[in-house]
């Protein structure tokens, strides 16, 4: 281990363990592919250059509804969180660049951030400003909301927060601004539909002024939480009517776990891609009442599904490149672990959507063969993509199984040491 991640050589020495075996499992699958005209080198190839950003919270415990239980070695500042990045990264090779959560990683000095993090090879993603809960010193409270509260001053103090995001991040390298807020009401009549949303409008034009030129707003739709009657910015149609309004910088960001069950997501990726207003994602699963499970973990065809229209959009947009990040709250396993298991799953699914046969799956459907074209679909998804990811890993200098690399290391158990645990369980989050 080094000064911060594993050293080349360790990794390297375990993936001679299994080279061999991963090696033949890609030439055994790259000549099944063949035989449906397809290069497995040209899937590797668009695989390696895929990448998802890592939340900087998202290498911490998360918390339920009633308690957070702290975990072992979790990092304590975003220096810390960087590391833990860093050795994602070295492991997965899909993970170049982390995003911020202001103000939980807020320093005194950016320059300093962003030299500790190029050294680690990380770059900044999107920004995410919080005007969800309430700061050390905050004047105006946001327990009745934030950009469309029905005071003035505590809207303008919502603006202010994400305007500092904005030139925080400007000095990171970062080029994009992400909002989601929890305004939103939990008794009928509480609010005023139309009025708020003027509100919250009208605080967004005021934030969307300060973007630099090269920047990108991003605003994100959630059907509920911690609202639970109405939520000012509850689904796609609200999320694209803000976008719209705002101008050409402005764009939606679709986040998995935020819709109802059965809720056809991929089809709401068609249309903002139609729009023009795709932006990007935040990666994740859901069940029940939890929004924020390991990618892939509940409902990995709806993922492909997704995955399926964006290498529709690839194939026939220009420069088409939404942002993507994972979005998770990791309470019983180890965050690292989640991580780099999640960013394969979604790699997983990107392989599988180029498998497609978009040939056949057109004639399908320009012939209502409804059964041929769900087959044509199933054929890519059931196809075991696992020797592209493991040699897309081997090839960058990443791991061949980043999992057992990681657990053999002993980083945990070093961590352990040099972070010790705050104590025992505290106030839940949501």
């Amino acid at each position: 281990m080094t000064d911060f991640g594993l050293d080349i050589n360790y990794i390297a020495e375990q993936n001679k363990l299994a080279v061999q075996n991963v090696k033949n499992d890609y030439d055994n699958l790259g000549e099944k592919l063949a035989r449906q005209n397809i290069d497995i080198e040209a899937v590797k190839a668009q695989i390696q250059k895929f990448a998802v950003a890592i939340p900087s919270w998202g290498v911490g415990t998360g918390g339920t509804r009633f308690a957070r239980f702290p975990g072992i070695g979790e990092p304590r500042n975003i220096f810390e969180k960087l590391d833990d990045c860093c050795l994602i990264q070295q492991l997965t090779q899909a993970t170049p660049s982390v995003s911020l959560h202001i103000p939980w990683d807020k320093v005194d000095d950016p320059s300093e951030l962003k030299q500790y993090g190029n050294v680690r090879g990380l770059a900044f993603d999107a920004m995410n400003s919080n005007t969800f809960q309430d700061q050390e010193g905050q004047k105006h409270s946001y327990k009745f909301g934030s950009l469309s509260h029905v005071d003035k001053a505590t809207r303008e103090q919502a603006v202010a927060h994400n305007i500092d995001c904005i030139e925080f991040g400007e000095k990171l390298g970062s080029k994009a601004l992400t909002v989601w807020i929890g305004d939103g009401s939990n008794f009928p009549g509480q609010v005023n539909f139309a009025k708020s949303f003027d509100r919250y409008i009208e605080s967004m034009r005021k934030i969307y002024a300060a973007l630099p030129d090269d920047w990108k707003l991003f605003t994100e739709h959630k059907i509920y939480e911690p609202a639970f009657y109405s939520t000012l910015m509850q689904d796609w149609g609200t999320n694209l009517m803000t976008a719209l309004e705002l101008g050409d910088k402005a764009h939606c960001l679709v986040d998995l776990g935020h819709h109802a069950p059965t809720v056809n997501i991929e089809m709401i990726v068609s249309r903002l891609v139609q729009a023009g207003k795709l932006g990007g994602f935040h990666f994740n699963d859901s069940k029940y009442g939890d929004d924020d499970l390991d990618s892939g973990s509940i409902n990995p065809y709806q993922l492909f599904l997704v995955f399926n229209e964006l290498v529709e959009a690839e194939n026939n947009i220009a420069n088409f490149n939404p942002m993507n990040m994972i979005d998770q709250s990791h309470n019983v396993t180890d965050p690292i672990e989640s991580l780099m298991t999640s960013a394969m799953e979604i790699q997983r699914a990107y392989a599988q959507a180029l498998l497609v046969n978009r040939t056949n799956l057109e004639a399908a459907q320009n012939t209502n063969d409804a059964l041929r074209a769900s087959e044509t679909l199933k054929q890519a998804y059931r196809t075991d993509v696992e020797p592209i990811l493991a040699m897309a890993r081997l090839d960058l200098g990443g791991a061949i199984d980043p999992v057992s690399t990681y657990r053999v290391s002993g980083y945990r158990t070093q961590k352990a040491k040099e972070r010790p645990s705050t104590g025992g369980s505290s106030s839940g989050i949501i």
